[in-house]
């Protein structure tokens, strides 16, 4: 691996000079040329991380979220940023539109800022994530997804998902349609799904039929306006909130009843589905708590004090209007 003392030795100048014209300084064109053309030939890349070490941290935090419309985040940003600014800490957030890529690429951007730590909403953990979270030597935690060896405070998914599927089979339906999101999502796309359908194996008879849609709200209204009409399920049990508020929508437009022809029920305990009409049974998550345990857990890793790995936060069935009794 090519050093700066490397590079130095090539140019005949002192490492100094080179520091110097990696980060920008002056030095003279003659030797900017140089140092261009050896660079170049050599593939350097300058550790800008291990420097970051030893530079000054600033008292920022950097948050990164999945999209900016995001119901859940956003809920977990209000505690957060209330819970640092009252510990003198600065919330810096930065958008991913829910782009594992760019998430890897914020958590280097976060670093090179100088935050002290990073709190991560990701849609999914990488390898790149965990090379990224390595390399950066920044305290990070994962906010609503886990992996081994990494901080996380994460919903119990799995719970949620088996108490959402026996309400509904107690209801007495036996043919279900699940909206579920991409698998790769380990959180919403795997473990809620799972609950879901070991609590429906539990009732005799019950079938469940599934298809992947997205978090975003218009992409999920448009493929329930195609999906809706063929559905011979009584009850649809959606991934998210948005998404069963964008299936509400498509019934609407459709003029399908709810709860008369299909019953609707979904996750997260938005605000707005109490609002709608018919309101919507949902499993109501602690989002606010998170970010409470979020601003908590990481001052304790800023002061050197060991947390738990992982932190499991509980979650509530709220019956609403969108369900009833099948007969």
């Amino acid at each position: 691996m090519v050093t700066i003392n490397d590079i130095a030795k090539q140019a005949g100048v002192a490492k100094s000079t080179v520091s110097r014209y990696l980060n920008g300084g002056s030095v003279s064109r003659k030797t900017k040329e140089k140092l261009d053309r050896i660079v170049a030939e050599t593939g350097y890349v300058p550790n800008t991380f291990a420097q970051s070490l030893k530079a000054k941290k600033t008292n920022m935090i950097g948050t990164i979220i999945p999209r900016l419309d995001s119901y859940s985040a956003n809920e977990a940003l209000f505690s957060i940023d209330e819970g640092l600014r009252k510990r003198n800490f600065q919330l810096l957030i930065t958008n991913t539109n829910q782009t594992p890529d760019r998430e890897v690429e914020s958590i280097y951007s976060l670093a090179r800022q100088k935050v002290a730590g990073i709190l991560l909403f990701a849609t999914v953990v990488t390898e790149a994530h965990k090379k990224a979270i390595a390399d950066v030597g920044v305290p990070v935690i994962l906010l609503g997804q886990q992996a081994e060896g990494l901080y996380s405070i994460v919903h119990d998914e799995y719970k949620a998902g088996f108490k959402l599927g026996k309400y509904a089979t107690s209801l007495g339906h036996k043919q279900f349609f699940y909206f579920n999101v991409f698998e790769a999502d380990v959180a919403v796309g795997q473990l809620r799904k799972k609950g879901v359908v070991d609590a429906l194996k539990e009732s005799p008879d019950s079938t469940i039929e599934m298809m992947e849609t997205s978090f975003s709200f218009e992409a999920a209204y448009q493929q329930a306006l195609k999906v809706l009409p063929t559905i011979k399920a009584t009850y649809l049990i959606c991934a998210t909130d948005n998404i069963a508020l964008a299936v509400l929508k498509a019934t609407h437009q459709l003029k399908i009843a709810i709860p008369d022809v299909f019953s609707l029920s979904g996750f997260g305990g938005y605000q707005i589905t109490s609002v709608v009409s018919p309101t919507i049974t949902t499993v109501k998550y602690a989002y606010q708590e998170l970010g409470e345990m979020a601003v908590k857990n990481m001052l304790l890793l800023l002061e050197g004090s060991d947390i738990p790995e992982k932190t499991v936060l509980s979650n509530e069935l709220i019956v609403n209007e969108s369900t009833k009794r099948h007969v």
